[in-house]
Parts: structure tokens; C-alpha cells; sequence
């Protein structure tokens, strides 16, 4: 079983994508951090993310631990990494790293969730799940900007949502997968949800579509992410 959470920046996908994994006992992968990983090696070698040749090169070997470093959450690698992904050698190298962890979760977990920005549309396109998790700019603009608050780290709001309506047009505009709902993924809009209520809804849905998953905690109760 195969689960795609697709969506813009600070939509909600990757605390979605958390919670149904844990809830079903499935592997989960966030692969923006792959792509933040690429990023922070650039970044640590002193390259420019721009650099498409050397950018090809940091995603070669790309390995799970380090998807780990709490480095790859800051500002700075999450620009670099916007800028990586429009890359097409890039989104090749990591392409197979993304297919097999669906194929074979790790673990030995009997299904994967994995979010993203075109995992059902590229990644999986066989997955038997999709959801398309969005929400207007200005809320996603100031969820970040509550984010970076809480992390200590200075935010002017104005700024924040400009960064995120750059990153739509470059996710959106990219020739290679560009950001987009598959036709048949489910559109959760989040703009009027926290993170229960997107959680209850897109767990309805798969349990209505698949009745044989039982998920270990009932639909709307707290979990840990």
C-alpha cells in the first residue's frame, strides 16, 4: 500500500503524512529532505545550489542518514533546495532512492506514506492513495512564519509570504514535475483546517476506500509527529 501527499510549501503535507504513517503502522519519507540534503551539501562545500553540474553531483549517494541532520530544517538549505529540485538531473538522481523506499518500506512495514511535490504524479503514480494537500498563501505564509518564531530564529511575515508565493512559481513553472495535482489525487484544502481536522478527513477517506486497514488510533485522536 502506497500513500501520496502532494502539496506547496506549508500546506500541512508533511504533518499529514506523519500522522497516517504512524496510524497505520507505515513507513513514512519526507522527500523534500531529500532534496534539502543535496542542498546542505552544496551549501557545506561552499557551491552555489544554482550550479547544475555540481548540484547533479551532491545528489549522487544520497544516503537515509543523512535525511537525520536537523541542520537540513533551516531557511537557508530549504531556499537551496527549492532551487536544486528544478534541476531534471537532479530529480533523476533521486528518483530510484524514492521508488524503492515505496517499494520496499523499510523495516519491513507493510505499506509507505511518502509526501512531496509530485510523488503521485512521477514517483508513484500507481499509488493506490493520493491526496493533494494545499492551502491560500497568506496561510501558509503565516504557519511558517509561526514556525520560524517558535525555532527562535527572526521572521518578518511580509517576507515570508513573498518566499512562499516565489517558491509556487518556481515548483509550479519547473519543466521537469512540476508541482500539480495528479487526476486522481483528493484535494484536502487546509486553509480552514488544523492539523486534527486534516488528519480525520483524509483518514476517513482511506478507510471508506479501503475498509480492510483498521488504523491503530481512532480518527481525530492526538499523536505524537
Amino acid at each position: 500500500m502506497i500513500i501520496a501527499v502532494d502539496g506547496p510549501a506549508a500546506a500541512g503535507k508533511g504533518t499529514l503524512a506523519r500522522r497516517l504513517a504512524e496510524a497505520f503502522d507505515f513507513a513514512h519519507l519526507d522527500t523534500g529532505l531529500i532534496y534539502r540534503a543535496v542542498a546542505a551539501r552544496l551549501l557545506d562545500a561552499g557551491q552555489d545550489p544554482k550550479d547544475p553540474e555540481a548540484a547533479a553531483e551532491a545528489a549522487g549517494g544520497i544516503t537515509a542518514q543523512e535525511l537525520e541532520n536537523p541542520a537540513l530544517r533551516g531557511e537557508a538549505v530549504s531556499q537551496g533546495a527549492s532551487v536544486v529540485a528544478v534541476n531534471p538531473a537532479v530529480r533523476r538522481a533521486l528518483l530510484a532512492f524514492q521508488r524503492d523506499f515505496a517499494a520496499r518500506p523499510p523495516g519491513g512495514k507493510p505499506g509507505a506514506v511518502l509526501d512531496g511535490r509530485d510523488i503521485g504524479t512521477v514517483v508513484c503514480p500507481a499509488a493506490e492513495i493520493k491526496f493533494y494537500v494545499t492551502a491560500s498563501p497568506e496561510t501558509r505564509a503565516a504557519r511558517r512564519h509561526k514556525e520560524l518564531l517558535g525555532r527562535g530564529e527572526k521572521s518578518i511575515y511580509a517576507r515570508v509570504l513573498q518566499e512562499v508565493l516565489d517558491r509556487d512559481a518556481r515548483d509550479s513553472g519547473r519543466q521537469a514535475a512540476p508541482l500539480r495535482p495528479a487526476e486522481d489525487a483528493i484535494v484536502l484544502d487546509t486553509t480552514e483546517m488544523d492539523a486534527d481536522a486534516a488528519f480525520e478527513a483524509a483518514l476517513q477517506i482511506i478507510v471508506s476506500r479501503h475498509p480492510a486497514l483498521k488504523p491503530r488510533r481512532p480518527a481525530g485522536e492526538e499523536t505524537k509527529s
